[in-house]
């Protein structure tokens, strides 16, 4: 039977950089796991942790589009206000000149 080997424990630092090496790249995340001399399971773990953190990002994401689009319509509107302000005034002048 094989020796155990004594549990070492990792900074949250070290475990976000694996978890960045493992969505930035094309190794398979057994491959990268043997390569850092880490168990499967340990790293498969992180990366689920990590998905699960980001998930109420993306719902903040979504929060802000909301409001990123409201601005914006708001913008189109003194834009279109803008325009149609400059379209009677060429029409004015142009009267007035001729």
């Amino acid at each position: 039977m094989g020796k155990r080997r004594k549990r070492r424990t990792f900074t949250d630092e070290y475990r976000a950089e694996v978890v960045q090496l493992v969505q930035a790249s094309d190794k398979p995340l057994g491959q990268i796991a043997r390569d850092l001399d880490l168990s499967i399971s340990a790293v498969r773990n992180w990366v689920a942790k990590t998905k699960t953190k980001t998930k109420p990002q993306a719902k903040t994401n979504e929060v802000d589009y909301e409001a990123e689009n409201k601005a914006l319509r708001k913008q189109i509107k003194v834009l279109e206000m803008e325009r149609e302000i400059l379209k009677k005034a060429t029409a004015f002048f142009v009267k007035e000149n001729s």
